[in-house]
């Protein structure tokens, strides 16, 4: 029988794939195959290139300093950040150039920006396809491939169960890290009332809008770009202020928050369409969704989730 682990995306609270990993070698579960998007195509690439050990200490020793130093600020391009630390991070850690190099096979899901179609990608580049794959509309600039421009696989397919089936998997693990957004639950400290809720509806309503939908906003997005460009030197210690927490969200939270509200809702709907055999899904909810140097807690969220959800599991 083949198995297949289906990593979904999440952000931040990637992290916690890695606590399901450590579950899944402990009680000595076989993986035969791994299909992931957006954070959980990187910790599926790792996993898949045999890496997954070194990789979990060090991401246990990422600091809001380290993640800053990650990313490098592109106003005003198509993103604010470029990625192209994070292609050297993705690199370091993947150290396989090809999918045909991996110890396990694996797919990664990305979205073709302008016509919205899913990409699944199982052979070729692997880190162009990874670093497609985590592309988060807005905050990174897309990946061209050829006449496409890819963003992340999360619009279209958070958990990518169906293409675990459509490569054969007999029994899927799947791990969806973002089913207590669908639940009315988040990460702002409790503290939010009835206008968290008018502010989340205006962030998904406009992160909804097609691109270029309107061509008379070009002067607009003009004076946009000219002040994001006297940002430059702001950005850096708005991005420290996100992870130190201040009540009030910046650019970087709407985006995110935004576009996992959105991919929440496609997820619910995806997992009923193509449901996994078995479903782990981590308490995260007071893990930000940038929140990268919070590892430990959302390792081991991953980690208590999935020891809890194998251990009821009766096939």
């Amino acid at each position: 029988m083949s198995t297949a682990l289906v990593l979904g995306g999440g952000a931040a609270r990637g992290w916690a794939h890695l606590g399901v990993i450590r579950a899944l070698t402990e009680k000595e579960i076989p993986i035969d195959f791994v299909a992931g998007t957006s954070i959980g195509a990187l910790v599926g690439a790792v996993y898949a290139a045999g890496n997954i050990d070194s990789f979990r200490a060090d991401v246990l020793k990422i600091d809001w300093k380290r993640v800053l130093g990650y990313l490098d600020f592109v106003f005003p391009k198509s993103g604010l950040i470029d990625g192209r630390k994070i292609n050297t991070f993705i690199r370091t850690h993947v150290s396989a150039s090809s999918f045909a190099d991996l110890s396990i096979p694996f797919c990664s899901v990305a979205t073709d920006m302008f016509s919205g179609r899913e990409i699944v990608q199982c052979e070729g580049d692997l880190i162009q396809a990874v670093r497609a794959s985590i592309a988060i509309p807005g905050i990174f600039t897309p990946v061209e491939q050829g006449e496409l421009f890819l963003v992340d696989g999360g619009l279209v397919n958070p958990v990518p169960v169906s293409v675990a089936r459509e490569h054969g998997a007999d029994f899927v693990i799947a791990v969806d890290l973002n089913h207590e957004f669908r639940n009315r639950k988040n990460n702002r400290k409790n503290k939010d009332g009835p206008a968290a809720g008018k502010r989340n509806l205006a962030a998904t309503t406009a992160s909804a809008s097609p691109v270029g939908a309107n061509p008379g906003s070009n002067r607009l997005i003009s004076e946009l770009n000219k002040r994001l460009a006297g940002l430059r030197l702001a950005a850096s210690q708005q991005f420290k202020q996100l992870l130190n927490r201040d009540d009030r969200p910046n650019i970087y939270e709407v985006l995110a928050a935004s576009i996992y509200i959105i991919e929440s809702r496609i997820t619910a709907a995806r997992l009923v369409e193509s449901p996994p055999d078995l479903l782990i899904q981590p308490k995260l909810a007071h893990i930000h969704l940038l929140g990268f140097d919070r590892a430990e807690e959302a390792i081991d969220s991953g980690y208590q989730a999935a020891m809890a959800t194998l251990e009821s599991f009766v096939p």
